[in-house]
């Protein structure tokens, strides 16, 4: 199937479905995920679809992306979010960057555990706000409607001012090489900044995103301290990082 026949079967069944992911076209049109990707990325640069992680979702939909996406990989989401509360202690300052794994981490938060959150992602405001023991600091910045952040070097700025137990990052990409790559600058920056800022940086990655890369290098192996993700410990995907000073859970 030529170029033009793959995305006139992507954005017909877009305006079918209102969604698509990257794992379904790649079974029903038989290529690559990198194939689907750059398909996708062509037509959310002309405008006939909206991509977000893990897919595309009709351009209509765009005010409602974040909730659209938390139905992506939900099961996978939940699973690195339980195990990520055991890291979870009284009195803990925490970094919460965007995406929404960390949503799905927010949301198993304890209701009686004093915290503080610090983030940039907006759409932890309405999950947290009920919770009366958890101070939220929300990061100031350029807001990106797309991802539901703010980022910039205002952003970057304002982490400065924090020294925080632990960074639960969501990661774009994540290799044993090459350790942790995102798809945008701006939020590889302060994904940076937290990472200074920070005691401990624990990386949230699904399966999906272990042995890949992106272009802007955000850290190295050693540079994070714990990786969570929804694979059994002894799973075979895992056997390049267990040779790394890294805990995985």
């Amino acid at each position: 199937m030529i170029k033009e026949e793959r995305q006139k079967h992507i954005v017909d069944k877009l305006y079918k479905a209102h969604k698509v992911t990257f794992e379904e076209l790649t079974q029903e049109l038989q290529v690559s995920e990198d194939t689907i990707r750059r398909d996708i990325d062509l037509l959310n640069k002309s405008g006939l679809l909206t991509k977000v992680r893990g897919g595309a979702i009709i351009r209509s939909l765009n005010p409602f992306t974040f909730q659209d996406r938390q139905n992506i990989y939900s099961e996978t989401k939940h699973i690195i979010a339980q195990k990520a509360q055991q890291l979870i202690k009284a009195g803990q300052t925490i970094f919460m960057d965007g995406g929404t794994t960390i949503c799905a981490v927010a949301h198993y938060f304890p209701k009686d555990l004093p915290l503080r959150v610090v983030t940039n992602n907006q759409a932890l405001v309405p999950i947290l706000r009920s919770n009366e023991k958890i101070e939220l600091i929300v990061l100031g910045g350029y807001y990106d409607r797309n991802t539901e952040t703010t980022v910039g070097a205002q952003t970057c700025k304002d982490v400065k001012n924090y020294v925080a137990d632990l960074y639960f990052m969501g990661v774009c990409a994540f290799d044993s090489q090459h350790g942790i790559t995102a798809a945008v600058r701006e939020d590889g920056e302060v994904k940076q900044a937290m990472i200074q800022a920070s005691l401990k940086s624990v990386v949230l990655s699904s399966k999906e995103k272990l042995g890949s890369t992106d272009h802007f290098k955000v850290c190295s192996m050693n540079e994070i301290d714990v990786l969570i993700t929804d694979l059994l410990y002894n799973d075979p995907l895992l056997k390049p990082y267990l040779s790394r000073d890294l805990e995985i859970i």
